[in-house]
Order: structure tokens, then C-alpha cells, then sequence
């Protein structure tokens, strides 16, 4: 796991700094997403690996000034270019991993993970340490902005069947993760999993 570690900090330190700049234009997605969410004033709710914390406006909004915006992620660069975008004003930000949330049980409403997938060092127990911090009944949205085909295309690779992200491998997976998979959108414009936290 340390390797894995290793490996995401380096990929994501080496591109926090321009990271927004790459990607100055998915901030409408963003909200579309967490509209998807169907949060309400008042949630808690948590950005896992939040990266340079693009949700993290959004998710203040839906949830309003009583509510609670947490933005986790593993890599201190990518905190310090949210603080320097500003969007700590949005949420509070906190170095951690998000297979060891340092979260008490079913203290959130929802969980947030644009990206989160394809990284995690293992997706099954990662998966369930978010049911964990979720109340029965809560949320999970798993989203990127563009598709998986588009995906692929921007990195040069065929789509294959063994994309954790494709449905007929990501239903089971968040089954056996304490999630119960209740819509799920691949297009070129986003990819949306939209989950329920089961009792």
C-alpha cells in the first residue's frame, strides 16, 4: 500500500500546481454532479480525494452555511493549490487517506469522488470505508467530467473491459462495499455513478 501511496502522491504532486489550468472549464460539470446529489441545508459531506477542491463550492452551496464540507485527500500539494484557488473558504480541508477516514461512523450524508475510482489501492475496502462514515440511506456519487470512451481516447488507450468503472464491474463492487448502485451515466459530457448506502 505504501507504494501505491507513493505513486499518487508523486503523479498528483508533479500536476497540482497546474492542474486547474488544464481543466479550467469542467466547473459546470462539477455542479451538475453535486446537484445530482440531492443534498440538502444542514448535510455533512465529504469531497474523497478532493484534489485542488473543484467540488468544494459547489457542495457549500448545496449544503448552505449550517452545513458541513470536508475535502480529503492524500496529497499535501494538492491541498496547498486549493488553499491558493481559495476553496478552503468552501470546506475544510484534511490530509488523509480515504481508506483510513479519521471520521466517526455514519457521520456524513454523502460522499463526493470525482476521479476517486481508477485510484485506489483497493477498491473494494476502500469503497466500504466510505459506507462506513455514511449514514444508512446516504450518498455516494462517483463522477469524472467526460466519459469513459473519452476518457481513453484523451489518453491514447482503447476502452477495456476491466475498467472498475465500467457497470457491469462496478455494480457488484460497491454491492459487496455496502452501496446499492441506483443510476449510472457514461457519456462523453460526464460519467455519473450514483449510489445509495445500504443498511
Amino acid at each position: 500500500m505504501a507504494d501505491h501511496h507513493t505513486h499518487v502522491q508523486n503523479f498528483f504532486t508533479a500536476r497540482a500546481a497546474e492542474w486547474d489550468t488544464r481543466f479550467p472549464d469542467d466547473a459546470p460539470a462539477y455542479a451538475a454532479a453535486v446537484e445530482a446529489l440531492g443534498l440538502r441545508p444542514g448535510d455533512a459531506v465529504l469531497d474523497a480525494g478532493c484534489g485542488t477542491g473543484r467540488a468544494l463550492p459547489a457542495l457549500r452551496d448545496a449544503v448552505g452555511p449550517q452545513g458541513t464540507v470536508l475535502g480529503a485527500d492524500l496529497t499535501p500539494a494538492m491541498l496547498q493549490a486549493a488553499v491558493r484557488a481559495g476553496r478552503d473558504r468552501s470546506g475544510r480541508l484534511l490530509l488523509a487517506d480515504v481508506a483510513r477516514l479519521p471520521l466517526r461512523n455514519a457521520s456524513l450524508d454523502a460522499v463526493f469522488g470525482a476521479g476517486l475510482i481508477s485510484h485506489l489501492s483497493h477498491p473494494g475496502p476502500d469503497l466500504a470505508e466510505l459506507a462506513r462514515v455514511v449514514r444508512p440511506d446516504g450518498q455516494l456519487a462517483l463522477f469524472h467530467p467526460i466519459g469513459r470512451a473519452a476518457l481513453a481516447a484523451r489518453h491514447g488507450r482503447p476502452i477495456t473491459d476491466d475498467d472498475l468503472r465500467a457497470e457491469p464491474n462496478l455494480r457488484p463492487l460497491l454491492a459487496r462495499s455496502g452501496w446499492r448502485l441506483d443510476s449510472y451515466t457514461d457519456e462523453d459530457a460526464r460519467f455519473l455513478a450514483l449510489a445509495v448506502r445500504a443498511d
